[in-house]
């Protein structure tokens, strides 16, 4: 059966009493009358059912209760007062643990090189990785097995809320040295070379394909996977693909990889940071998304 707990004006007036064995002191301490701050102690007695003080005319003493009550008393004031604290912010934001799911590339290249960073922004907020493909980090964050996971996947689970943080461009690439012996430079010679993806649906082309003129074909798809392994493969002249351009940068750069068909600009996505809607941390997800913003992709 729930008991009301003893509300905190009465526990004061307990204690002062307590301290100094004398209403008259203990009223004069807590700003009421001697015979306002009794009609308090009557009360707690009463909603305790113990009797606190033993009151003769000449003197005051505390019963065995109220000696067991000075302690819990006094720690449940100082409970109060820490929420308060708490609640205007004054003791700082509490210690939390996240779990983050991202995929492998991405954690590597542009995650693991801020956490540093991220624990000098947010010292109460500790970080744990879940490395994962797109489509488990959706599922792992919808059942709670994961609190939030970066993904370039569009939202359409209604059970899912994200926030912004990086556009992610696309650029359709290939190794000079593949293209020498095979030039890739109209949508015909494409027979003649490898695409490689992620999975059968191409979703990498595709960001290229849904703005290209018409449409290519080629001569070989093969699926590898991740976009590390993709990278690995287009960078030796195994075949040609579409990739992240921040992945490709420093290739595009140094020569290693060329873009293909240049004057067309593939569909842009948006990286994006994945949680449970109506999750109760949501402002702790605005402070990470804002921190992750600050680091371009790399």
């Amino acid at each position: 059966m729930y008991e009301a707990a003893p509300d905190p004006d009465s526990l004061r007036c307990f204690l002062e009493a307590a301290q100094r064995l004398s209403f008259r002191e203990a009223a004069q301490a807590v700003h009421l009358t001697p015979a306002a701050l009794g009609k308090r102690i009557q009360q707690l007695e009463r909603s305790l059912g113990v009797e606190l003080f033993l009151r003769t005319t000449r003197r005051v003493e505390l019963t065995t209760a109220g000696l067991s009550l000075v302690e819990p008393a006094r720690e449940a004031l100082e409970a109060g007062q820490a929420c308060v604290r708490a609640a205007r912010g004054e003791g700082g934001p509490p210690p939390m643990e996240l779990v983050l799911g991202t995929r492998h590339e991405l954690g590597m290249s542009w995650i693991l090189p801020q956490l540093r960073k991220l624990e000098r922004a947010l010292p109460h907020l500790t970080l744990h990785l879940y490395v994962s493909s797109g489509p488990d980090l959706e599922l792992r964050v919808r059942g709670s097995e994961i609190d939030c996971a970066v993904s370039s996947r569009q939202v359409s689970d209604p059970k899912l809320d994200a926030l912004p943080l990086h556009p992610e461009d696309y650029a359709f690439v290939g190794a000079p040295r593949l293209l020498e012996k095979a030039p890739l430079g109209t949508p015909e010679q494409a027979a003649a070379h490898t695409l490689i993806d992620a999975h059968r649906s191409l979703p990498l082309f595709g960001y290229w394909q849904s703005v290209a003129p018409q449409r290519v074909s080629f001569g070989k798809v093969v699926i590898m996977g991740t976009i590390a392994a993709i990278r690995w493969l287009v960078v030796r002249g195994r075949g040609v693909a579409v990739l992240p351009r921040y992945l490709v940068a420093p290739d595009l750069e140094q020569g290693r990889l060329v873009e293909l068909f240049p004057t067309i600009t593939p569909r842009a996505d948006t990286f994006r940071l994945l949680f449970r809607a109506g999750d109760p941390r949501v402002s702790v997800f605005q402070e990470l998304a804002e921190q992750l913003r600050g680091e371009p992709l790399r």
